[in-house]
């Protein structure tokens, strides 16, 4: 197969078997959503959704968040893990977005990540899922299946993002890359993998990764 055609397989077989593309993490605008994907670094959507209810309870907007003090933040958040980092950079965004953006989330990755916490992952899932803007935000199960499909040398995620923007269609990536991420999960994890459940793999995959 040429490269064209892997890339025709994995678009349609991704399509095939999801067909929707529910965001995973619980969210009801780009601010809780913004919250979400920060405390999902190192953490599961599972997770992350067993604690947004009780944060967002106290607090779901910025105004009522940097009434909480940051030691607040991270009782609540702990279960998520770093939570001295989050906890502190969920107060401190709260802060610059009532200072800078009317309490607003802004429609830019620049702005976005000026953000305490938020990097360029985050910034990308927000301007996608929130804002639907294309992006292709690059998690550990899209570069582990980039690589193993022989789509990209696997060298690091910026390069993996390049090569996912490059090869794929503008107006898929927002879909795709949820796409990708319900794959890995299901039939291509980092562990547990079982090649003969793992159609896409079997197809076009990189064989060496076998060794």
């Amino acid at each position: 197969m040429t490269k064209k055609e892997k890339v025709q397989f994995v678009i349609n077989t991704l399509e095939e078997i999801y067909p929707e593309t529910p965001i995973p993490l619980d969210h009801k605008d780009p601010y809780t959503l913004l919250i979400a994907v920060l405390l999902s670094a190192q953490s599961t959507d599972k997770g992350v959704n067993k604690i947004t209810p009780i944060l967002f309870a106290k607090a779901d907007n910025p105004y009522d968040m940097v009434k909480l003090t940051v030691d607040e933040i991270r009782t609540i958040i702990r279960p998520c893990g770093l939570s001295p980092m989050k906890s502190k950079g969920i107060h401190g965004l709260s802060e610059i977005l009532i200072e800078k953006h009317k309490g607003k989330v802004p429609v830019s990755f620049e702005a976005l990540e000026e953000l305490p916490s938020v990097g360029h992952k985050t910034a990308s899932v927000v301007m996608s899922q929130a804002f639907d803007i294309p992006a292709f935000p690059v998690d550990t199960h899209i570069h582990r299946l980039m690589y193993r499909w022989n789509l990209t040398n696997g060298k690091n995620v910026v390069q993996t993002e390049k090569d996912a923007k490059r090869l794929f269609p503008k107006e898929l990536w927002n879909k795709l890359h949820l796409q990708i991420i319900y794959y890995g999960r299901e039939f291509s994890p980092a562990r547990g993998w079982n090649v003969e459940n793992d159609i896409i793999f079997k197809t076009i995959g990189r064989k060496s990764v076998l060794k």
